[in-house]
């Protein structure tokens, strides 16, 4: 067991309990009768009589409490018995290990599609960098932002009703061979692909710039063989997240197992959440954590492996980036698309119904085209602007901290992150609403919830790396005190890229928190927010696809927006006097001692490009 296991362990095994726990008062913190609950999800026909309810109640024993149906469960769990299910009276193992398998089955064609968008995002860097030629890096990267911004279910919505019905290559619903799994794959991996290539394009350059290869290209090293060690060196700062991105593949891929209908885990958990089917929602519950458990094990060894005895011994060199890129215009011109869009659709009314213009295209009138209802999507794209925007930037700031500051403390961050995000962000919105009650915030509050792992695990990924630097551990053998190096050395290396992370995933909060609206949590219809468009046009995609199209656009736009106005950020480290040296007490002069070579490497200062 590595260093630390022990207590890590522990801390893991008490989260999973507590989130176990807090599951199982899901009916009693719902402040609803969980029979009727049970009843309305068996049959929404049967009326509620009292004697009903009391056979639902006597049948699952709700009269028993929390507790002890919890301990009954966990003790027919180490029988290898999850109980039965509050619906359907059927055993709960059979179907929560055959949805388990179809969700892992995805996920494995979801990784796959990953990897290959994060080849396509990074192709150009790993070209340009291995040949010495970064410096004459254009602007680049909107694509992929716009890719990154894009809904999950909006992309497998467009591929099941193009690709899959009018096109007809691939089939679009069902799930009975590795046909069926091609589509919603792609809807799966391309944005997580484009969010992850963001991230290692971001950390490329630094890679790059170091030493090791500017020795290589003097010494004719074949450019292939410069570019495998620069993702060999920049990859493991991303291993953790990319098993964070495992684990929502396989629980939190939802809305694209109801596009397609696929019996996965997510749909599984979804169900019994909204249903309150307490064992089928443990059982589904208990198996992420696990997977979540197992993908952070593997990660960290992948990290191991990756950078040897580097990490260990501090001799790695920092990914601070060597020099800011000059100013972007086209951050500028995302700013102006986007306020002529809201400007001109502001003077509008959102909530105008002419039933004579249902579904019409864009037009003078209409720029944008209006909704099955006759209302204007110019009008409510501006509108909805003004909330989405501002809560989700609340959101996105909230995360950010929350997760800088849990991710400073690895041991701590580590086992929390994993239980933290094997949590569906639906059972994650039901816990909030019972504990907090349902209000205007509920969906902000649900979403901050989770919003800040991904954020924690990339911090901790890039302080564990900047901990293992040559210059961190001479000023260390300087006398630097851990204030100082954390200020002066860590922060400024670790916060711009968890910021530009934060920034890629703003339109993807933004997204979050409309979609919670149909549970009953926030915002309801006919509220103008940017979610609630894309969910109420998603069924007329056919018939009008401007209506799904204006908001995804507005939606990809703000995406790229966000990733090309933080491509530039750094925090500059502070130039620092060197203290005088103490006094030396009279008497002979001793020789002066050699400067130790791990520290005289730190004077070698990174190459750029002009080399």
């Amino acid at each position: 067991m590595a260093r630390g296991g022990g207590p890590t362990l522990l801390w893991r095994a008490v989260l999973t309990a507590a989130l176990v726990g807090a599951i199982g008062l899901l009916p009693w913190l719902s402040r609803t009768d969980p029979a009727l609950t049970v009843l309305k999800a068996r049959s929404a026909e049967r009326t509620p009589t009292p004697e009903t309810l009391r056979a639902i109640r006597d049948h699952i024993g709700l009269d028993d409490g929390p507790l002890a149906l919890l301990g009954s469960w966990l003790g027919g769990l180490l029988r290898g018995d999850a109980g039965r299910s509050w619906v359907s009276d059927t055993e709960v193992l059979p179907a929560a290990v055959q949805a388990v398998g179809a969700s892992l089955l995805l996920m494995a064609g979801a990784v796959v599609v990953t990897l290959a968008t994060v080849a396509v995002v990074c192709a150009r860097t790993l070209w340009l960098g291995s040949r010495r030629r970064l410096g004459a890096r254009g602007p680049g990267g909107t694509g992929s932002a716009v890719l990154a911004a894009l809904p999950e279910f909006l992309v497998a919505s467009v591929l099941a009703s193009v690709v899959g019905v009018q096109l007809g290559w691939l089939p679009a619903l069902g799930w009975y061979g590795p046909r069926w799994m091609v589509l919603p794959a792609l809807a799966l991996g391309l944005p997580a692909g484009a969010v992850l290539g963001r991230m290692l394009d971001d950390l490329l350059p630094a890679a790059f710039a170091e030493p090791w290869a500017l020795a290589a290209a003097a010494r004719g090293i074949p450019p292939a063989s410069i570019a495998r060690q620069a993702l060999r060196r920049a990859v493991p700062a991303l291993l953790p997240n990319l098993g964070l991105f495992v684990v929502g593949l396989t629980g939190g891929s939802v809305a694209v197992e109801q596009i397609f209908d696929i019996p996965g885990l997510g749909r599984l958990t979804l169900r019994a959440a909204l249903a309150q089917d307490l064992p089928v929602l443990q059982t589904g519950t208990l198996a992420l954590v696990v997977l979540a458990a197992v993908a952070a094990l593997l990660a960290r060894l992948g990290v191991r492996w990756l950078t040897g005895p580097a990490l260990r011994d501090g001799a790695l060199h920092s990914l601070h980036r060597p020099t800011p890129p000059a100013p972007r215009v086209v951050p500028v011109v995302h700013a102006l698309l986007l306020t002529a869009v809201i400007t001109l659709g502001l003077p509008r009314d959102p909530l105008a119904l002419d039933t004579t213009a249902r579904l019409q295209a864009p037009s003078w009138a209409h720029p944008f085209g209006t909704d099955s209802l006759g209302r204007d999507v110019l009008a409510r794209i501006a509108h909805g602007a003004l909330t989405t925007l501002g809560t989700a930037l609340a959101v996105s700031a909230a995360a950010l901290l929350a997760g800088v500051l849990v991710g400073l403390l690895p041991r701590l961050s580590g086992p929390l992150v994993d239980t933290v995000n094997a949590v569906p962000p639906v059972l994650a919105a039901l816990l909030v609403t019972g504990i907090t009650a349902s209000g205007s915030w509920t969906p902000a509050l649900a979403v901050a919830v989770v919003a800040w792992s991904p954020l924690a695990t990339h911090t901790s990924a890039l302080l564990r790396q900047e901990r293992a630097t040559l210059h961190l551990t001479a000023t260390w053998a300087l006398g630097a005190g851990r204030g100082y190096l954390l200020r002066h050395e860590l922060l400024p290396a670790v916060l711009p890229p968890v910021i530009r992370h934060a920034l890629l995933r703003l339109p993807g909060i933004a997204l979050s928190l409309a979609a919670l609206g149909f549970l009953g949590l926030g915002a309801q219809p006919p509220s103008p927010e940017w979610g609630l468009l894309l969910a109420e046009n998603q069924p007329y995609v056919e018939r009008a696809p401007w209506a799904v199209l204006a908001p995804a656009a507005v939606l990809a736009l703000l995406g790229a927006l966000a990733v090309t106005a933080a491509g530039g950020m750094r925090l500059p480290r502070r130039k620092r006097t060197p203290a005088p040296p103490p006094a030396v007490p009279s008497g002979p002069e001793p020789p002066a001692a050699p400067e130790p070579p791990h520290l005289a490497m730190t004077s070698v200062t990174a190459p750029t490009d002009t080399a």
